[in-house]
């Protein structure tokens, strides 16, 4: 565990950034997909019911 902490160094404000635009990506999908299908279980029972 040492070794790890020994290894590890702190981030650039450039890498920083690309990390946090890739999470905020990851979101924005995870957002949409979570949306479509809500949407799309909302809307079938009014389709076939």
């Amino acid at each position: 565990m040492a070794s790890v902490i020994r290894l590890s160094r702190k981030s650039d404000a450039e890498e920083f950034f690309l990390y946090l635009k890739l999470v905020m990506l990851g979101l924005g999908v995870v957002g949409i997909i979570g949306f479509m299908v809500k949407l799309i279980s909302t809307a079938l029972p009014s389709i076939f019911g």
